[in-house]
């Protein structure tokens, strides 16, 4: 069974609002996307403070290094390089831990950014689309037989405006009684025409 109509007008119709949603799907996906970028790069600043300071922390620790050579006076003076280079690593630890929490931000806003608008138009538009498709598939179902248009005739006659019915004969529900295929014929193809289908031809010359 086809996902689209096989009357031209309901598939214009149709393929002109899925080839809407795919474009709305990616341009709220692009959009995504930068807004995560943009909202990403305010963690640079923090990267570069933890890349500075663990800089930093390594010259200390060098110092320290060559501070603790000095026969007899080593321990006393690498203290202080010892000090500031833990100072710098709660620093480092510090401006990472920001620069995360930034990064995850940016990643949950890109997608509330790509999935709110997504998912309102998919409400409206995925729900017409399975409808379509059941009530489509639903009448291919009976669509096999001459006999079967009887069906779709007499649903005509109960759910169409008075005003097509009178297009088709001036006494419908005579005619349909009386099996007259022209009157039948007409009848299933208007009714046909609210799922999207139409009559096939084999069921066309047969009628």
């Amino acid at each position: 069974m086809s996902l689209y109509a096989s009357r031209p007008g309901r598939l214009a119709g149709q393929l002109v609002g899925d080839l809407g949603v795919l474009l709305w799907i990616v341009v709220c996906g692009a959009l995504g996307i930068v807004v995560d970028g943009a909202v990403a790069k305010l963690a640079g600043p923090a990267r570069d403070t933890a890349r500075t300071a663990q800089q930093l922390s390594g010259n200390f620790s060098d110092a320290a290094g060559s501070a603790a050579q000095v026969p007899g006076l080593g321990d006393q003076l690498r203290r202080p390089f010892d000090a500031a280079s833990g100072t710098l690593g709660g620093l480092i630890e510090t401006a990472n831990r920001q620069a995360d929490t930034i990064e995850r931000v940016a990643t949950l806003m890109g997608w509330l950014v790509f999935l709110i608008p997504v998912t309102v138009v998919l409400c409206f538009w995925l729900p017409r689309r399975i409808r379509f498709y059941r009530r489509a598939k639903a009448a291919q179902v009976f669509l096999d037989s001459a006999a079967d248009l009887d069906l779709f005739a007499l649903r005509a006659l109960a759910s169409q405006p008075m005003h097509v019915l009178a297009r088709i004969s001036p006494d419908p529900v005579t005619a349909w009684r009386g099996g007259d295929r022209t009157v039948i014929n007409a009848l299933a193809e208007v009714e046909l025409a609210r799922t999207g289908l139409r009559l096939p031809p084999e069921l066309r010359a047969g009628a």
